[in-house]
This record gives structure tokens, sequence and C-alpha cells, in this order.
């Protein structure tokens, strides 16, 4: 296979892009002709071709296997969603459920309400061959209910053992996942035949190694719908701003896929990035330069960005995560502060969509994503895989040791080529500050 590209000649000419996003000639964004990306992306292809890669790392494939472990007459399975909201959570159950149902011949289930609580002394629980599983698939949020906040392993595991689960499927973010690895440890500790299968769900998309989490792309897309309101609103006064806050705790995805694919937004904000808001170069004063050019701007920030500018808070939720200070009320201050003191009237609005974003039902994509995710699980766990997170890994479905997401958060790359694509489309600097 011949990849060479063509050029018509050697290129002389320096770029006038720095100019625009205040960078240089040498900095990592600009790339050359021996950067190459792998056409092969499995052992197989790459042995192929004669190379040696037996010792590569790889992920195992998902999917159904000759030979399974459980027998599917009297098995009993458990499904429990953990965390926030997200878009897709019901389709992953009913997905978990026909398949199970249909191609296994399952008919045992348990559906264990408001998070890990509901596996926590003698819950009600829901027996799910009652709901109408096309019905949920089109309803946000989750028929199981959820919740944050870590239990005892042990007591979790009682409960399995006494309503006499062989699988359960875990749904849920990095508190659960590591909820989840707890759990499979006190399993393994009494060496009992339990699987524990979790599919990771969060709308930060914030899960490492994976394409991407399920229910993100709705996200983005309704967060998009918030940032076109917001340039509406912006537009129709005199001195209009609109700050527009998305969720995106350590990882601002949402905001940076949200503004590119509704592409008012002046400015982007996130947590991997650190921004100066006074002085030369500051924040605000390139945005008092945009208003005097468009007497309009648009701001987008993900929650977590711009923490260095408060005390640390050494609060944590009931997920173990520290909470965040209030970055959107602190830029409002500033920004009315700012254009107060030089006399230029603006007409400031502030919208956080996040809880309508999390609660409405998934679209179309993540529908289907939802439930080729639940037929992996399912195929994952009838072949008596444990402690094993699915996912998609450069568009394949494989199997993750789920001790390998517990331990790093995945996060936007400054240097990659989704934050410079922000950075181009919108023409703020790459850095905020002198």
């Amino acid at each position: 296979m011949d990849t060479t590209v063509r050029n018509l000649g050697e290129c002389r000419i320096d770029t006038p892009m720095p100019g625009r996003i205040h960078m240089n000639l040498d900095h990592k964004r600009f790339v050359t002709d021996d950067m190459k990306i792998l056409v092969d992306e499995t052992i197989e292809a790459l042995t192929a071709r004669g190379a040696n890669v037996s010792d590569a790392p790889a992920f195992e494939r998902a999917g159904a296997r000759a030979k399974i472990f459980f027998d599917p007459h009297d098995l009993k399975v458990g499904i429990v969603t953990c965390g926030g909201l997200c878009p897709g959570i019901n389709n992953v159950i009913a997905g978990l459920v026909d398949e199970m149902t249909n191609l296994y011949g399952v008919s045992h289930y348990v559906g264990y309400q408001y998070g890990y609580q509901g596996l926590v002394g003698n819950q009600p629980t829901v027996d799910l061959t009652t709901i109408d599983l096309q019905a949920i698939r089109s309803q946000g949020g989750s028929i199981l209910g959820t919740s944050r906040g870590n239990q005892d392993p042990v007591v979790i595991v009682d409960t399995l053992v006494r309503d006499g689960i062989s699988i359960l499927f875990v749904i849920g973010g990095d508190g659960t996942m590591r909820g989840a690895e707890a759990l499979c440890l006190e399993i393994t500790k009494r060496n009992l035949p339990i699987a524990v299968v979790c599919i990771p769900k969060t709308i930060d998309n914030d899960v490492p190694l994976i394409d991407h989490s399920f229910g993100f792309q709705t996200a983005f897309t309704e967060a998009a719908r918030a940032i076109s309101a917001g340039y509406v609103e912006a537009t129709a006064s005199r001195g209009g701003i609109s700050l527009i806050k998305l969720m995106g705790r350590y990882s601002g995805f949402i905001a940076c896929f949200a503004a590119l694919a509704e592409t008012s937004a002046d400015f982007v904000l996130i947590p991997e990035v650190s921004f100066e808001i006074d002085g030369k170069g500051g924040f605000l004063e390139h945005l008092e330069e945009r208003m005097r050019e468009h007497d309009y701007a648009v701001i987008v920030v993900a929650e977590g960005a711009g923490q260095e500018h408060f005390a640390e808070v050494k609060d944590l939720d009931a997920s173990g995560n520290k909470k965040l200070a209030d970055i959107g009320g602190l830029l409002r201050d500033r920004i009315q502060a700012h254009f107060k003191s030089i006399n230029y009237p603006i007409t400031l609005r502030n919208i956080d969509p996040s809880y309508a974003i999390r609660s409405v039902e998934a679209n179309s994509y993540d529908s289907v994503y939802c439930l080729q995710l639940a037929q992996s699980a399912v195929h994952a766990a009838m072949a008596g895989k444990t402690g094993v997170v699915v996912g998609q890994f450069r568009r394949r479905f494989v199997h993750i040791p789920v001790e390998l997401l517990n331990h790093e958060t995945n996060q936007v790359n400054p240097n990659g080529d989704l934050w410079w694509s922000v950075l181009e489309n919108t023409g703020q600097p790459a850095h905020f500050g002198a």
C-alpha cells in the first residue's frame, strides 16, 4: 500500500496563523510530514504484514463467544445505575434485558434502585420483566433512579448472594467504576462465581481509553442549542454578553464540541487551559476588544474552568470529587465590574442548561451506541468476564479491565486537534495573559 502524498513543491512562506492565535512558528500545533498514523490497528492485520507485535499491549475484542460460562436457565441478573443522570441510561437498561432475553433465554432480572444505595439493606427492587422496554427507550433519566456515594462492598456482595445474582451490570461514571473495582475485590476474596460488567456513563466524556461515553453526543447537541440561544440574546441587546456555563468538572469536551457545533461562541474556557482574567493579554482585555469591535460577545465556560482563581476547596461531594467553586459567578461579577469601570453599558445574560441537558432522551446516534454497548456487555458477562468495562476503542468494541480506568481522567489535549479547532474557530488566543 503506497500512502505517499504528492507535494507541488517546497513550502517557503511562513503561515499567517500565529498572528491570529498568538503563537509562534515553533509551536507544537504545527505538524511535519514525518508524523504518521498507522494504517493497521489490530494485531492480526500487523502480523499479516510481517510485523512482530506479539508483545504489544492490546485489548480483548468484545462480542459473542461460541462457548459461554453461565447456563442461562435459572440465571439471575442484576442491573444498577449510579451517579448523575445522562442521556441513554434507559436505552442501555432496555438493551441489556432485550439481549439477555432474546439471545440467551434469560428470564430473571432484578433492578436495584437509586444506585449502590439499593444494594445495601432490604431496599425495594424493580422486576424488569414487567417494564415496557420499548417505551423507556424514548425516556430520559433512569427508571431505576440513581445516587452518588460509596457503599460498603461487603454489604453489597451479601445482597447479591442473598438475591442469587450471578451477573451484575453496573452503569455509571468514575466513582461508580471505583466502586465496581472494590466490589470485584470482595467477590474474588470470597471466591464467588459472580460477574461484574460495567458500562461507562459520564456526560463529561472523561472516561479514559474509550473513544467516547454514551450520551455525550446528545449532551453536546443540546448544549449547542444553549449557545445558539445565547447568541440570539447577545445580539438582541446593545452591549449584549451571554455567559453560558456547561458541564465539565475536569474535562472541557462538552464545551469544545458544543462550540464547534454552534460556531457563534467568541470565547471558550475549559479546565485544561488556565487563564488570566485581568492584566495585559488577560481575558477581560480581549473581551473588551471584542465588544468594541462588535458590541456583543458569546462566552462558553466549562464548570471546572478557572479553579486556579479560587482558594483551594477541600470539601468533597458524595462521589469523592472536590467541590467546585462557581466560575460562572466569578466571571459574571468581574465582567460587570470591568465594563462599569470603563463606562461601557452592557446587558449580561447567564445561561446554565446543565440539568436540562442531563435529563433529555438519547438522540438516534446515542440510541444505537447504547444498544451496541449493552450487547457487548451481555456477551462479556455470559462468557464469564468480570471486572471488565465494555467500550469503544478506536471504533471497535473491547473489554477493558476496570482498574485501568480508575487512575486517570480523559481530558482535552491543549495541543491536540480538538482544542486547536476551537481556537481556530473562535479566534481567541491560545493563552490569556502576558
